[in-house]
């Protein structure tokens, strides 16, 4: 694997460039990548390739790339898509290690251009030729060293070092016209296309150990291999940060509703599950990603989250607060020591506490005693600087001060300096070199802090391995699949379902699945009072909704008259419903209601649902969702993520309840998942969870398989 990615290099660093299909015609794809290797200053020798010209922008034209007289690193193919198969055999012939394929006409198509697809990635891999897309924009580094831009794109990024890769070309030009109109330097650009050959886990494992990029991008639409993602991310998370934008949230795919976790736990919410896991951070918008990027590309990682905030106003002050508290920081409560240094320096009718406000006549010596009072502080860990422009504000001199005193200290400091227009020019040049961000919004600049906060944490945070239990019953568990397979089901009776869920250590309350009224007096005095009756059968999924639930029976005659109103109740709700029984089981009393389930995603994999449980789960949604296997520490990290956690850990003096046995079966669920791929879907709802110490019990739960 290693060698395949070391092999990226002939793309972004070639010494020698084919344009094939390059082109005379000024509205041509082909000619504006020529012109665009040739005219932004790429460091190593292009040619044009097109056997009806002789000269392309007054350079020699070659009718074939074996004509080319040099050796040849890089091949853009801008070529009807059935020729491309040809120009691949002509560029192997020629030793050629990478061809970036621009034409479109392949599996965006359909079926048919998803054949002609396959046919070119084959070419490829028995050439030995590394490709990116087809359907692509190109790809541009902007090292000095190299100065490629090999796309069609309008402009050439200036340098710096943030990544950025795009499976969609025209979100990648709207990118990159961003970043150019916003000052934003890149290392590289890349429209992975199509994704035939190189895709977003190549590029990861490329750019890992790219000295010229320290912030990775991404906009994805889907991930070719996610397993593999996570893995990769997980390691350059912790070096360097990764922000993705993931197109589709709202799109409804066909959800199953059968049970909780398939209505709670879907695509978008698998997305999300894996960039927790692997410590990437998913932003909402384009503008929001390059707001994070220039954040972490300039400046320090904050130690807390505890912030300072330096103002001339209060409104944009609260704004700005309002925006830091949503999203997780705290306002750093100032010392005396830097409170006296502001009162000394300050006009006495400034408000010293923190947010500091310099007043609205603020020069920029203002700014400076207040900027450097916070960041001495030990409280504070990150620093806003905010200015609305008055008449008598110089916004040039408030930048100059902040870039003199914030590159002394290493704490984040973000500024947001609410004015536009050519008085800007000067001031974002001076921010700029001292390589300080700048937000026209105070929200923006709050959001971005935050962001860093969230990364910082997620690096330092301690790393557990996956546990494996060795007190299962795997045996017993295939009896059960393999009964339910032979008889032509795809739902577990709840009786069946507690067997499996036993068989793996879970802890289920005594049970017993029984025919008859006398069968099920039997079965409650067996067991011991108080007890709980349920139907059985595989027609009703929910058994609240047809009657079939009878909860703290306490004596014989209780059951009797609960049987017997259960089954009418039952027969006049579902009366084709095929009854196969009671179940009778130990009444849980106390605790609280907690709801563990499991999905599998046909590419994710086993998804792992955790939440407050009962009735109400579908309408609040307060679930965690991951992606099995999961650690210990991250069984631990889904049950605090939940908004209800407070519930859990012991509110306003309540008992906390026992976290340990949830995440313990996170665990376990977790391992059941992957070692039975025919699980589809899995609901414990309720796990009734008790004081901490005493455990849990699966009061219900229902299994279905494929």
């Amino acid at each position: 694997m290693g060698d395949r990615h070391q092999t990226l290099r002939a793309l972004f660093a070639p010494r020698s460039v084919a344009v094939v299909g390059a082109s005379t015609r000024p509205e041509s794809v082909g000619r504006a990548v020529f012109a665009n290797i040739l005219l932004h200053g790429y460091t190593g020798v292009v040619y044009p390739v097109n056997p009806k010209a002789t000269s392309i922008l007054a350079v020699k034209a070659y009718a074939s790339v074996l004509e080319i007289p040099d050796e040849l690193d890089l091949a853009v193919i801008v070529v009807p898509s059935a020729s491309i198969p040809q120009v691949l055999e002509e560029c192997g012939w020629k030793g050629t290690k990478g061809a970036v394929v621009i034409s479109a006409g392949f599996k965006e198509l359909g079926v048919e251009g998803a054949k002609r697809e396959e046919i070119v990635l084959q070419a490829a891999r028995r050439l030995g030729i590394r490709l990116i897309g087809p359907n692509c924009l190109g790809i541009i580094n902007c090292d000095p060293q190299v100065a490629l831009n090999a796309s069609f794109a309008r402009t050439m990024p200036q340098h710096g070092n943030i990544a950025l890769i795009s499976q969609s070309g025209a979100v990648g030009v709207a990118a990159l016209e961003y970043a150019q109109a916003e000052r934003i330097g890149l290392s590289k650009f890349v429209s992975v296309g199509n994704k035939a050959d190189v895709n977003e886990n190549d590029m990861l494992a490329y750019l890992k150990d790219d000295p010229q990029t320290d912030v990775i991008l991404l906009y994805l639409e889907d991930l070719t291999d996610p397993k593999g993602f996570i893995q990769l991310a997980q390691e350059i998370s912790r070096i360097k940060p990764i922000l993705a934008v993931k197109s589709g949230r709202t799109l409804e795919g066909a959800r199953a509703a059968s049970s909780h976790t398939g209505a709670l736990a879907g695509s978008d919410e698998a997305y999300d599950s894996l960039f927790a896991q692997c410590g990437v951070l998913r932003v909402e918008s384009l503008e929001e990603l390059f707001d994070y990027a220039v954040a972490f590309a300039m400046q320090p990682l904050p130690t807390g989250n505890r912030v300072a905030i330096v103002t001339n106003a209060g409104g944009p002050a609260i704004m700005a607060t309002d925006t830091a508290i949503r999203h997780g920081l705290t306002l750093a409560p100032l010392s005396e020591a830097t409170r006296a240094k502001l009162r000394e320096k300050l006009p006495p009718a400034a408000p010293i506490d923190n947010p500091v406000d310099v007043m609205g006549d603020a020069g920029s010596d203002r700014y400076a005693v207040a900027l450097e009072a916070v960041l001495d502080d030990p409280e504070v860990e990150g620093v806003i600087v905010i200015s609305t422009p008055q008449l008598m504000t110089d916004l040039r001199s408030i930048a100059a001060a902040a870039a003199t005193i914030a590159p002394r200290h290493r704490k984040p400091t973000l500024l947001c300096l609410m004015a536009t227009g050519e008085v800007m020019t000067g001031v974002l040049a001076t921010l700029t070199a001292a390589r300080l961000p700048h937000y026209q919004f105070p929200e923006d600049a709050a959001r971005a802090l935050a962001a860093m906060a969230r990364y910082a944490q997620g690096v330092h945070r301690p790393r557990s391995a996956v546990k494996v239990f060795t007190d299962v019953d795997r045996d017993a568990v295939t009896r059960v699949l393999t009964r339910a397979r032979q008889e032509g089901r795809h739902f577990l009776p709840e009786h069946e379902a507690y067997e499996v869920l036993q068989a793996y250590g879970f802890p289920v309350f005594p049970f017993r699945c029984v025919q008859g009224e006398d069968e099920v007096v039997r079965a409650a005095e067996g067991i011991g009072y108080p007890v709980v009756i349920k139907i059985v059968s595989p027609d009703i999924i929910h058994k609240v909704d047809v009657g079939g639930v009878r909860l703290n029976l306490t004596s014989e005659g209780e059951v009797r008259q609960a049987y017997k109103t259960l089954i009418a109740a039952v027969q006049a709700a579902r009366p084709t419903a095929r009854l196969q029984g009671v179940l009778v089981q130990r009444m849980v009393s106390g605790g609280k209601e907690t709801i563990l389930g499991m999905k599998r995603d046909p590419q994710f994999g086993p998804l792992l649902l955790c939440g407050l449980g009962g009735t109400y789960v579908e309408i609040f949604k307060d679930v965690v969702v991951r992606i099995a296997p999961i650690t210990t520490l991250e069984a631990h990290q889904m049950i605090e993520q939940l908004k209800s956690s407070p519930i859990l850990s012991g509110y306003r003096g309540a008992p906390p309840s026992d976290i340990d046995a949830i995440a313990d079966c996170l665990e376990r669920l977790s391992q059941l998942a992957l070692d039975f791929p025919e699980l589809h879907e899995l609901d414990m709802n309720p796990l009734i969870v008790f004081e901490q110490g005493k455990g849990a019990a699966v009061v219900d739960a229902r299994i279905f398989i494929s």
